[in-house]
């Protein structure tokens, strides 16, 4: 009945719901039209006759199609509907299938073709999986069917989840599976599961069911609009595909299996210690209140080495970007290309953009103040590394750049939230409260996100001395804009510095490792950086665009094409992260294939 599908499912039975503008049951028809098959049978019960009457004779040339209908479908569940045609089962072998999944074309091929006769379609447990897991032993013989009710987090990595794609020979069918189908059902009633049934045939030791897992192969079972939504993305094709992922703006977290080289964080922090003191005190993070702005703008200087009145935290640099550039007043300056979220946040008619003319998108301080010397603004922006070029003024550059502002009593707005990947990185920083104070026209923006591997926590901060913008923005923000879990995460980072250190380090002699072997791809030219990406041009043989479609569709592997960045429409350039050095890796190695 499919009553979670909402209004998708008010007139219409399950299988009827389009995924990308196709119907279950056609896709699903299709697929084992490509097979030898003696028949198919479809149990129908919630508006089936309307499932009947879509199907009508458009398979007659290929699929012999039955119908039996489950009356009670109700009061009912699978076990009910699977033992109305249970006579069939006896009659031939048997591919058992249910009807609100998507997968691959490639999944019946394995089943029919793999030389076992009972078989089970499994996929490695995913965090989005729910129902029936598996247990296997060395030979993918299942040895234990999980109900719900005896999942246990702690044995996840033990599990599989069934696709609930089986096959079935007719002398299990007959032998074991029907007679004991027909027992559980007298014994325990209707309304039960199948699978229930598969269960109780592991236990005795009587299975002979052997799993087959899918490995990288698509697939997903819809149950409500999300897994929709999620189907919808996942087996969407080209641009489509690229635009789907591109509106979520994160939670690429559900596609477990995709590589993400949009992701800007730090691969090397935190370390497993840090997370598992965060997870000894999750009961206690979910079920409390976190403290108010006074507190946690008091752990976020601690965190910085701050005074308390110089900084204000944010629910992400985002929550901060949006109340800075609504307070700021007259014109200011923007370096592209840059991160948007900033210029978004303003009216065109405010914004004096300066674009690079140098070689490779790169810049200095002589540039900017030569260029807005003569510009009416107020106010100038600086990404620092920027975003995407990875272009880096370094410290005696930004203190020439803070005394010609000062001068032209322009406020310099620094957005450092890469800093900490550039070379030198502990000397790189401008959130000193001597520096600060120095300058009291500057304003810095760092994300915590980034370069400290904690983008679900959504934590950002801003620092300035001019303690007016402070009280400002503290009372134009939630009180609670931070939950718990944000809050102890900054009252415990003093104990993992040094951690934190090491691990910028690491990165460091990663990112030039990957630049190494970024070089050797010919059709690829790639930028200098600071930051944890690398803005690469496309030189020859893809466009941005058919790169990032390609490595999405052949390889799972999502990357930036900053065709839509401001200055670089039509330049075919692409960003990607640098991620730890088994990723990084795993993308040299399609880019080579590429490269052939």
């Amino acid at each position: 009945m499919g009553r979670r599908l909402g209004c998708l499912t008010k007139d219409n039975t399950k299988c009827m719901v389009e995924v990308n503008g196709v119907k279950l049951i056609d896709r699903l028809l299709g697929q084992l039209s490509r097979l030898s098959l003696r028949r198919v049978v479809i149990v129908v019960g919630y508006e089936g006759q309307k499932l009947i009457d879509h199907i009508g004779n458009r398979y007659e040339d290929s699929l012999l199609i039955e119908y039996v209908n489950n009356p009670i479908y109700d009061r009912t569940n699978n076990i009910y509907s699977l033992s109305l045609v249970k006579d069939k089962m006896l009659e031939d072998d048997t591919l058992l299938i249910e009807s609100d999944l998507i997968f691959s074309d490639n999944l019946f091929p394995m089943l029919v073709e793999n030389p076992s006769p009972n078989l089970a379609l499994v996929a490695k447990y995913e965090t989005w999986m729910d129902g029936t897991m598996v247990c296997l032993d060395r030979e993918n013989n299942i040895i234990n069917f999980v109900p719900k009710q005896a999942f246990r987090y702690e044995d996840v990595d033990k599990y599989y989840k069934t696709v609930n794609i089986y096959k079935f020979s007719r002398e299990f069918c007959m032998n074991k599976y029907v007679p004991f189908l027909d027992a559980y059902c007298h014994a325990l009633g209707n309304n039960e599961y199948y699978e229930q049934v598969l269960r109780v045939l592991t236990i005795l030791d009587s299975a002979d069911l052997k799993a087959l897992p899918i490995g990288d192969e698509k697939w997903y079972e819809i149950d409500d609009v999300q897994d929709l939504d999620i189907a919808e993305t996942i087996f969407a094709e080209d641009d489509e595909m690229i635009r789907r992922f591109n509106y979520r703006y994160g939670g690429h977290w559900r596609f477990p299996k995709m590589l993400d080289y949009c992701y800007l964080v730090n691969p090397y922090f935190p370390t497993r210690r840090m997370k598992d003191e965060l997870r000894s005190s999750f009961d206690d993070l979910l079920t409390e209140y976190p403290s108010g702005m006074y507190v946690n703008s008091l752990l976020a200087g601690k965190y910085f080495g701050l005074r308390q009145d110089y900084v204000v935290v944010g629910n992400g640099a985002a929550e901060l970007i949006k109340s800075l550039m609504e307070r700021m007043e007259g014109k200011i300056g923007v370096v592209y290309p840059t991160f948007e979220e900033y210029p978004h946040r303003l009216k065109k008619e405010n914004v004096v953009s300066f674009f690079p003319v140098r070689e490779d998108l790169k810049y200095d301080e002589r540039d900017l103040m030569d260029f807005f010397a003569d510009r009416d603004i107020k106010n100038l922006l600086l990404i620092n590394p920027d975003n995407p070029s990875g272009n880096f003024i370094p410290m005696e550059g930004l203190k020439r750049l803070l005394e010609w502002t000062a001068q032209m009593n322009i406020n310099l707005i620094v957005d450092e939230s890469f800093v900490d990947f550039s070379d030198g990185f502990e000397h790189n920083t401008l959130l000193v409260n001597e520096t600060l104070e120095a300058n009291p026209h500057l304003i810095v923006m760092k994300s915590i996100s980034k370069s400290y591997g904690v983008p679900g926590l959504r934590l950002g901060v801003l620092a300035t001395a001019d303690v007016d913008m402070i009280k400002f923005i503290r009372k134009d923000i939630s009180i609670w804009n931070i939950n718990s879990f944000a809050e102890f995460y900054m009252q415990i980072f003093g104990k993992y510095e040094k951690d934190y250190k090491k691990a910028c380090h690491q990165f460091i002699a990663e990112r030039r490792r990957f630049e190494n072997l970024l070089k050797q791809i010919s059709f690829l030219h790639v930028i200098p950086t600071q930051a944890n990406y690398f803005c690469l041009e496309l030189t020859e043989k893809y466009t941005s665009a058919e790169l990032t479609k390609i490595l999405l569709a052949q390889y799972n592997i999502i990357i930036k094409d900053c065709n839509s960045k401001t200055f670089l429409e039509g330049k075919n350039y692409v960003r990607v992260s640098v991620r730890d050095q088994k990723d990084n890796d795993q993308l040299i190695v399609a880019l080579k294939e590429l490269d052939r």
